[in-house]
Order: structure tokens, then C-alpha cells, then sequence
């Protein structure tokens, strides 16, 4: 035997409420909010700050080291000396040379003096001017040597590290000094490849590094020129104010751009 509920002024005979459907057309608040949020949310990439000035000095020539000023984290001045090699012999081997060409020049002097007078032929002078060219030349090859014993600061910056201390000796090609400037700092990002053609030059961004927590006002300086096959990442570099303060190569942290790149 059935058992039927028949609706009456809004309350069922067996006792048991009527919940109403909602309205056709109106969406579910609960879940159109978290799409409203998403379509609304910025975009976030990592990334690392690199100095556009950073380098790893190496020795030019095999000698001992006697002097380098500045130690990890000091300052110093374009053109300021950083390292310094006994440069003993190189200086001798120079003096020697110079005092080979100032004898290949008188010898070159008297030539001609002979020549006027039809004493010695063209081929004496010539010979002469060709070994005075040979001691000139050999006097610059000694000379780029003794530069080289000592090393200038290619731009202002500070010492990362150093790779040897006063009084060792090194061969050529040795590593010497990492160093940096961090006034030239970029942001460097990876971001998804399909960003791409969204991105432009001059766009604004916000770049918040994780050790001062603090966002700093960045724009896009320009675009990688390949992308990763495997992570489908591009590189994108950023630029930042003139000279922040408080920041250092290596610090990452999380890029945000607010409209979707």
C-alpha cells in the first residue's frame, strides 16, 4: 500500500518541510567565488638577483704574490690594485730589452750617418732599422709582462672572495679574486613559455626578496632568446631602481605581476 503527501498551504500532510530550489539562473555564491579570485589573482615567478658587473679574476703569468690589499667584502675603486706579483725578474728582463733598443738606435743612427757619406750601402741601413724594429718589439713583449704582475680593478666593487693568499705562488691561468659590483644588480626570472607573447619591455612588475620581505618596484628589461625544451621556462630580466639599497647578488625572491603577462 502506498502512502501519498499531499501539499497543503505550504506544509506537507506527513509532517515533513518543503525545501524550495533556488531561482533558475542564479549561480551558487560558494562556488563562483573561487573563479571570481582566481581570474583576479597576479601571476608569480621566481627569481634570483645577478650583478651585470661580477667577474673571477685569474692570473695572466706564473709568479708569487706579495700584496693584496683588500680582503672578502671590503670595497674598492676602478683601477684600484688587487693583487700584486714579484715581478723581479720580468723587471729585468725589460731592463735588458730597453737598453737593447737604445743600442739598436745608435747603431741605427750611425748607419745612416755612414750611408751619407757612401761608407755602407742601403743594406747596412736596412739591417739596421730591421734589428732596432726586433729589440722595440721585444722590449713591448716584456713590458705587457710587467703589467700584467699587477691586477687592476676592472669597475667599483667588492671582493667575494679570494681564491689565494699573499705569499703563494701560482701558474698561469690561476683563479685570484671573485669579485662584484652589486650597484649593477638584474632580476633574473623563469617564467612559463606560454607568457611569452604577452611580455613586453618597460612592463611593471613587483619583485619582493625573501631577505628583506620588502617589494621593490621592478620593470622588464628584456627577454630570454631561447626557451627550455624540458621546463618550458623563458628567462626574463628585470631591472630595478637606480642603486637599492641593501640588496646582494643572490638574493631570490618571488616576482608578482598584476595583470596576467
Amino acid at each position: 500500500m502506498y502512502r501519498i503527501a499531499v501539499w497543503t498551504c505550504g506544509v506537507w500532510l506527513a509532517g515533513m518541510p518543503l525545501v524550495q530550489a533556488a531561482p533558475v539562473g542564479e549561480g551558487d555564491p560558494l562556488l563562483d567565488a573561487p573563479l571570481a579570485t582566481q581570474a583576479a589573482a597576479a601571476q608569480e615567478a621566481r627569481g634570483v638577483l645577478r650583478a651585470r658587473d661580477q667577474a673571477m679574476l685569474a692570473s695572466e703569468l706564473a709568479g708569487r704574490i706579495v700584496e693584496m690589499p683588500f680582503a672578502e667584502g671590503q670595497a674598492f675603486r676602478k683601477g684600484d690594485v688587487l693583487v700584486r706579483f714579484d715581478c723581479s725578474a720580468y723587471q729585468a728582463q725589460l731592463n735588458a730589452a730597453q737598453a737593447a733598443v737604445r743600442a739598436a738606435r745608435e747603431e741605427l743612427a750611425h748607419k745612416k750617418q755612414l750611408a751619407a757619406l757612401n761608407s755602407v750601402g742601403r743594406f747596412e741601413v736596412a739591417l739596421a732599422e730591421a734589428r732596432q724594429a726586433q729589440a722595440q718589439a721585444e722590449s713591448q713583449v716584456y713590458q705587457v709582462q710587467v703589467n700584467r704582475c699587477t691586477v687592476k680593478a676592472p669597475f667599483d666593487g667588492q671582493v667575494v672572495q679570494r681564491k689565494v693568499k699573499p705569499h703563494e705562488s701560482v701558474a698561469g691561468g690561476a683563479p685570484l679574486l671573485e669579485i662584484v659590483d652589486n650597484r649593477t644588480l638584474e632580476i633574473h626570472l623563469l617564467v612559463p613559455s606560454r607568457w611569452l607573447g604577452r611580455l613586453s619591455a618597460g612592463q611593471s612588475f613587483t619583485f619582493t626578496p625573501d631577505e628583506t620581505g620588502q617589494p621593490l618596484s621592478a620593470k622588464v628589461k628584456r627577454v630570454g632568446a631561447r626557451i627550455d625544451e624540458g621546463s618550458q621556462t623563458l628567462l626574463l630580466i628585470g631591472e630595478l631602481p637606480e642603486e637599492p639599497a641593501g640588496l646582494l647578488a643572490g638574493m631570490s625572491g618571488t616576482a608578482r605581476f598584476e595583470a596576467t603577462p
